[in-house]
């Protein structure tokens, strides 16, 4: 089995995922570089749970050909080659549905932690369908150096990383980031609506409750 080790990470790694409520079922997907022209991605429709390493693809970056695996690999699989050729520092990618950011996603705008300057969050790329072109072109034009999370509009994120352990870190930052912002948010929207402040509380206890 060719990169054997990576994929095996990448099942582990998905392990790890699903249990911290990141990746659910089939949704989300994972890549691992393996060397200069290839990387290891999860395959298309898998539950990650009862996936093995031979299930892992190994993909040529340069053209996507599929090097080794007995599924097909994930639709965003593209998504992640753009990642991986724009940013030769990274190793690893992660898009998750990851509960609090996603939710974030959805409000339309960047993710500005407190204090910083306009510009300085984490960017918000504008909506297209999973798996297109067009969303890996959008990703594509957004992604620069030191910036390992991006949120994309109506449908989740995408994190990287130097190593896996980097690329889980910028998961776990963005959703911190994510709950506090909405956690204020909500604070926000409770004083200036006492009609909803009983339910809108309720939303805050729950997230402040995972913090």
């Amino acid at each position: 089995m060719l990169a054997h080790k990576e994929r095996q990470r990448i099942v582990d790694l998905c392990v790890d995922l699903s249990r911290r409520g990141y990746l659910a079922g089939t949704g989300g997907n994972v890549a691992l570089r393996i060397d200069a022209g290839h990387f290891a991605v999860t395959p298309s429709a898998t539950d990650y749970l009862a996936m093995g390493a031979a299930d892992v693809c190994v993909v040529r970056l340069a053209d996507l050909h599929l090097v080794e695996g007995e599924r097909a690999p994930s639709v965003e699989t593209g998504l992640h080659a753009r990642v991986l050729r724009l940013r030769p520092d990274v190793r690893c990618s992660i898009h998750t549905h990851q509960p609090v950011a996603s939710a974030w996603a959805l409000m339309r705008e960047p993710l500005t932690p407190p204090g910083a300057r306009s510009g300085d969050g984490v960017p918000m790329v504008g909506y297209m369908p999973s798996g297109s072109g067009l969303l890996t072109r959008l990703v594509g034009r957004a992604v620069r150096p030191g910036v390992n999370a991006y949120l994309m509009r109506n449908h989740g994120v995408i994190c990287c990383g130097v190593s896996v352990e980097a690329a889980v870190a910028a998961v776990d930052d963005l959703e911190r980031l994510a709950r506090r912002q909405l956690a204020h948010r909500i604070s926000q929207r409770a004083a200036a609506r006492p009609d909803r402040a009983f339910a809108l509380q309720r939303v805050l206890t729950a997230l402040e409750g995972k913090s």
